[in-house]
């Protein structure tokens, strides 16, 4: 995976000399109204009653547009007959149109010029601003999962959206998770016990994202609570520029850091506000390699910047000369030193840009002496070459290049330095490690998560399963309940399910572990994960046991509930696996695993080859590959005696799938059959 080459240990550095020099005023102020758990959202509405003129121009920025419904006027892509992406790993064809003002993708594959397969979903919201990508999501039933076509607005192009290239298209499975939502939009309202279900959605970011929570603030104005914000701070809400640099830039790094995003322990994706350090919620990780270059990803904005000269001299010297400062930000140099976020950076003159460079690099004085800082200094660059660029500082100090995440799309670079000569890329990199963006200690566990988020989310790279346990000591009973969720992660994702037991063994009673903390769901994994260690050393009755723990903390996770009814259906509960997986129809009636389950429970217990059949059908017209709902519609012709159907069935899924043992035991079986007859 490509990413930022700065090393770690430099990075840290780097980090660690910033926040030293502001840890003696940037501590979360207690004073701030936002910062009261008890202060609640107002709604972007209200506060337009007072600001017409910021709403205005905000709406029309990247954040203002950044999550609206699907319609023809938040779209900016091309529609059209010829608009048709081909995945030739699974070999589908997608096709996106409006029929009247709703916005549909079609999904199918052929076989000759023959539609062999044909599934419609419609799309409900639209992701980004345009400037640079469309991405879209469907709803079914409040649950919300992304769709598998992306518009690329800078090529005109339609492909798959990053991550479902090269053989990983997950069609139309990929949950929209919180961590997602809660940087492309609002805060939604969100089903507590779930991870994408959903009962109110935004349309696009707020003034409260980088305001905080305004209840506090409206209730003062229309009290008549008035403040000269020229002399002083409102505490009644946030003003991001008139935070101490680290929590200004925290309001900005909130979203604009990517990487591996380790929640504290009780914390959820809600909980930061502007005014606090963004370390309070989250440690945020970004793997390292050897060499440096001049690759970046999408979302790097505010980790570049600070990696820039210009970053790290001016606020050191900033924050040396203005301890206590409460306006100390807005003479340092930070992201709203060029950007102003109520207003489109489309619509921004580049001579706002460029006068911000000018300030300390004009033309009124002769460079400074080495070692003095950045000073004051004329651009040397032939003059041919300025006036070929009309003489703008960002082409040439903050390149824009290909992000290394998302196919198609060029960005600024936010890392202003020199430009050289020649920036290579070096072909061959060696994983060094990761390294906490926004937090120069983390502590031991959140690291440890972040390797083993790495290995999980972007590359199963054994070495960050190995550095993980470098982390998570079990050498006493003491550190194996300390660390045993991330221990049980670890041997989980090792496959090493009797050392996930001898875990669970040596902790005793894990009831303590397993309470339910809102909005966070890491206590059902680390039951679903005991789970299915107990099922693979086939204990099913813990394997029971700590399932039910899964659903109860999270109750509408499919995965959790299909796979507890079916460890019923297959030790004599049937009646309780036909409610489970019935609950997941309901709820989701496009999880194709509870359509199969239910097929069988239908066939099996009840005998109704024609219910039966109406699941299966349903389950493979939603996914046509699927080799379970295969080998079950397989199963139900051999219930009817037709062997000959059955058998191409297995035939065709064993062309896809050569490897499916299930499928040739019950090929040979029906030869076997056919033989005797």
């Amino acid at each position: 995976m490509k990413r930022i080459f700065f090393s770690a240990a430099i990075l840290i550095f780097i980090a660690a000399a910033i926040t030293n020099c502001n840890n003696k005023k940037n501590i979360s102020s207690p004073s701030y109204a936002s910062l009261n758990d008890t202060v609640k959202y107002v709604g972007m509405q209200m506060c337009r009653q007072c600001h017409q003129d910021k709403f205005e121009t905000f709406m029309h920025t990247g954040m203002g547009l950044s999550f609206d419904k699907a319609s023809q006027e938040k779209s900016s892509a091309r529609f059209g007959n010829k608009e048709i992406i081909y995945d030739r790993y699974k070999d589908f064809y997608y096709h996106p149109y409006f029929r009247n003002d709703s916005l549909f993708v079609r999904e199918y594959r052929l076989d000759g010029k023959d539609t062999v397969h044909s599934r419609t979903e419609q799309i409900n919201y639209i992701v980004g601003s345009g400037q640079h990508t469309n991405s879209h999501i469907m709803n079914v039933n409040g649950y919300l999962h992304q769709a598998p076509v992306t518009f690329y607005t800078q090529r005109a192009k339609w492909d798959l959206p990053p991550g479902f290239e090269n053989g990983n298209n997950s069609r139309f499975s990929r949950k929209i998770e919180l961590e997602c939502i809660s940087c492309h939009n609002a805060y939604p309202q969100m089903v507590d016990g779930s991870e994408n279900k959903y009962t109110q959605v935004p349309n696009g970011i707020d003034c409260e994202r980088c305001h905080g929570p305004g209840e506090q603030h409206v209730k003062d104005k229309m009290a008549g609570k008035v403040v000269d914000v020229t002399k002083e701070i409102d505490y009644s809400i946030v003003n991001p520029a008139k935070l101490p640099v680290d929590l200004q830039l925290d309001v900005c790094q909130r979203c604009h850091i990517q990487g591996n995003a380790v929640l504290k322990q009780g914390k959820s994706f809600f909980d930061f506000h502007p005014g606090m350090k963004l370390s309070e919620v989250m440690n945020v990780f970004m793997p390292r390699f050897s060499g440096e270059n001049k690759e970046h990803i999408m979302a790097s904005h505010a980790e570049r910047l600070k990696m820039s000269r210009c970053f790290l001299v001016t606020n050191a010297k900033h924050n040396e000369n203005n301890p206590g400062n409460l306006f100390s930000s807005q003479a340092s140099f930070t992201c709203i030193t060029c950007h102003n976020p109520h207003v489109s950076v489309r619509v921004t003159d580049i001579n706002v840009f460029n006068n911000v460079c000018k300030n300390c690099h004009g033309d009124a004085a002769s460079p400074s002496p080495p070692g003095e800082g950045l000073g004051m200094r004329s651009c040397t660059e032939k003059i041919e070459v300025r006036n070929k660029v009309q003489d703008n500082c960002v082409f040439c100090h903050m390149p824009q290049n290909k992000t290394t995440d998302i196919p198609h799309v060029i960005t600024t670079d936010h890392f202003i330095r020199k430009p050289m000569k020649e920036e290579t890329v070096n072909d061959i990199r060696e994983f060094i490690g990761i390294a906490c963006i926004n937090n120069p200690s983390p502590p031991q566990e959140a690291v440890a998560e972040g390797y083993l988020s790495l290995y999980e989310k972007f590359t199963p790279n054994p070495l960050a399963l190995d550095s993980a346990k470098k982390y998570l000591p079990d050498d006493s009973e003491e550190n194996v309940k300390k660390n045993f969720p991330l221990l049980v992660r670890w041997a989980f994702l090792r496959s090493d399910y009797k050392k996930v037991v001898d875990y669970v063994r040596q902790y005793g009673n894990t009831d303590a572990v397993f309470k339910k903390v809102k909005y966070n769901n890491d206590a059902a994994w680390t039951a679903y994960r005991i789970g299915e260690s107990f099922l693979a050393l086939n204990d099913n009755n813990d394997a029971f046991i700590y399932f039910s723990k899964a659903v109860i903390l999270e109750p509408y996770n499919s995965e959790f509930r299909n796979k507890l009814g079916a460890l019923q259906m297959s030790t004599g509960k049937e009646k309780e696996a036909a409610e489970n997986f019935s609950f997941i129809y309901n709820e989701n009636p496009k999880y194709v695993p509870s359509l199969t389950n239910l097929g069988y429970y239908y066939l099996s217990v009840e005998g109704n080859a024609g219910k039966a059949e109406r699941f299966y059908r349903d389950a493979l017209a939603l996914d046509p590959d699927n080799e379970q709902a295969l080998l079950n519609m397989a199963g139900l012709y051999i219930y009817r005696k037709d062997f000959r159907r059955a058998k191409q069935i297995l035939e065709s899924l064993l062309k896809k799938v050569p490897s499916n043992v299930q499928a040739k035991h019950v090929l040979k079986q029906i030869d076997a059959l056919n033989n005797v007859n």
